[in-house]
């Protein structure tokens, strides 16, 4: 139960309805419990009946079984008002802790989804937030009713016989025994489960992002083979855990019919020797079906405590996964755009690399900066250190001269627009793709100028839709150049301090490049500007150009 401390501020929020589901509960029991006072009642006049030969009055039967019906319905409401209490609550737990999971995965850093798979992450927020519902919902929910049930119908039966109370009961704990036992399996097994089900996500996950180059290599055969191969194991472990599961229902009914015969049995000698009732016998029989799911439900919900607890702990490894970019503002002026690397050192730390090594360089505002280098001379890697995705090992990195550190790391990212090597488009129209890059709403006219600065207006228009087109995911309906000119409007429209090109002209001609360039020399007026590119070409503007 520890890993499941960390949810009971939940608890906390919605207590209102936490303690009045109890109540809900403990009325559906009282009502669904007293039904067996009403059947011995009944018991006793048939046999009255039938002992002295008496006419049968129907009427009595008919108040019996009204009776019997108004408990019924009365237990049935507060039935459902305790899961419209207890089940809604949990799913505003879950809710809660779906966005408290995807907002702390906003704020991780780089590292963490270079060490992490898309395929686990979704995992996590889905089916393991899914598991710890159960456990804030019916977990909850049963244990109080199970609790509710016992002390109710222990003291209806002690008063009447503590003898037989034994006998009924002494079955009952050996069954939540070996339901628990049984639960455990299916516990270890279901971890198994979702395990191969974990993989099974992260390959298909990167099957469909990569089915470009998957269907370009004329490997589709090699992908079926290993999903076939993941699938058998998840249906291996699966029919395992299926085997587990359905030795539950023959042992509940089991163990309730050792229960029942026991009544029966001590109850008619109970009933022989005038110690009891003859209506005690049926009462006690309708008690023994109460309390079996109770019982039963004991190993069900320990079942789903440790799955939760399971699911939960893997949830808290995340959710205590602190970035390594912490933001620490001290300077809430605006960005003017001198920048300064000053003996700048970096290296990955998850493979010791040493991407940069005592780097200077110093760029005025205002002004255009060409970076040049073969592939793996840490070219990106400056970019992400400027845009503080990583922090530097050694030395440091001033903005208008102060330490990139002490700036508000959203104002600072919102003053930089970089255009990456690798485009990433929305599944969304290219209108919303290029109004991304803030949270400002652009008119339609400072859109369609973006595009021209781009130099994909006139590419946008030979659609049917035209800036309506929806691009599909990552922009797979686009070409490669296409995708990399919406990214520069993108990045243009927001007119930012410190513009940023990565590369990002190597899937146009020499004479698109040419236009975009041309049409970027007045929006990159004034605003400092860094071109990284192996075009010769692309860096003509530079004032001066870093070889790495």
């Amino acid at each position: 139960m520890k890993s499941l401390k960390s949810i009971n501020k939940y608890f906390v929020k919605y207590k209102w309805q936490l303690l009045l589901g109890a109540l809900f509960v403990i009325l559906s029991s009282l009502f669904s419990i007293y039904q067996g006072v009403i059947v011995r009642n009944a018991t006793n006049e048939i046999y009255k009946i039938f002992e002295n030969h008496l006419p049968v009055k129907s009427s009595v039967f008919i108040y019996h079984g009204i009776l019997l019906l108004g408990f019924a319905l009365a237990s049935g409401f507060f039935l459902f008002l305790m899961r419209q209490t207890l089940i809604v609550m949990s799913r505003h737990i879950e809710f809660d802790q779906k966005n408290e999971l995807y907002n702390h995965f906003q704020t991780l850093d780089f590292k963490f989804y270079k060490n992490n798979s898309t395929g686990d992450l979704m995992t996590r927020i889905s089916e393991d937030v899914g598991k710890v519902r159960m456990y804030t919902g019916p977990a909850v929910m049963y244990l109080i009713n199970t609790f509710a049930t016992i002390v109710i119908v222990l003291i209806f039966m002690i008063k009447i016989n503590w003898q037989l109370t034994l006998i009924v009961f002494a079955p009952l704990p050996l069954l939540s025994f070996i339901i628990y036992k049984v639960s455990d399996l299916i516990n270890k097994r279901s971890n198994i489960v979702q395990q191969e089900l974990s993989k099974l996500t992260s390959h298909t996950q990167e099957t469909f992002s990569a089915i470009r180059v998957i269907k370009a290599y004329n490997r589709e055969k090699h992908y079926e083979d290993e999903l076939e191969k993941l699938n058998a194991n998840y249906k291996k472990q699966s029919l395992k855990l299926t085997l587990v599961e359905a030795f539950f229902q023959p042992i509940l009914v089991l163990m309730v019919g050792i229960s029942v015969i026991a009544t029966v049995w001590y109850g008619s000698k109970l009933v022989i020797f005038k110690t009891i009732e003859v209506g005690n016998i049926t009462e006690f029989i309708i008690y023994v079906y109460k309390l079996t799911w109770p019982f039963a439900s004991l190993g069900w919900v320990t079942s789903l405590i440790q799955r939760a607890s399971a699911s939960q702990a893997r949830i808290n490894e995340f959710l205590t996964y602190q970035s390594s970019i912490i933001n620490t503002p001290k300077i809430t002026n605006s960005i003017q755009g001198q920048i300064e690397f000053k003996h700048v050192g970096f290296t990955y730390d998850d493979n010791n690399i040493e991407a940069i090594k005592d780097f200077n360089l110093k760029i005025n505002k205002g002004e255009i900066i060409g970076i040049k280098g073969q592939i793996g001379t840490g070219k990106t890697t400056l970019v992400n250190l400027l845009t503080r995705m990583y922090d530097t090992t050694k030395g440091e990195i001033l903005i208008d001269g102060q330490p990139i550190k002490d700036f508000d790391i959203n104002t600072l990212r919102k003053s930089i627009a970089c255009v990456p090597q690798d485009v990433f488009l929305f599944s969304d129209t290219i209108k919303n793709n290029i109004a991304f890059s803030t949270n400002k709403q652009f008119t339609d006219e400072e859109i369609i100028k973006a595009a021209k600065d781009a130099g994909v207006y006139d590419n946008i228009m030979s659609f049917p839709n035209g800036f309506d087109t929806v691009v599909g995911e990552r922009g797979v309906t686009l070409s490669g150049g296409q995708k990399q000119r919406i990214s520069i409007a993108r990045a243009i429209i927001s007119k930012p301090q410190i513009l940023i090109f990565d590369d990002c002209l190597s899937a146009v001609d020499v004479e698109t490049e040419n236009l975009i360039l041309t049409n970027l020399k007045e929006i990159m007026k004034d605003k400092t500007c860094i071109i990284i590119s192996h075009r010769d070409s692309a860096l003509r503007d530079a004032a001066k150009i870093i070889e790495l």
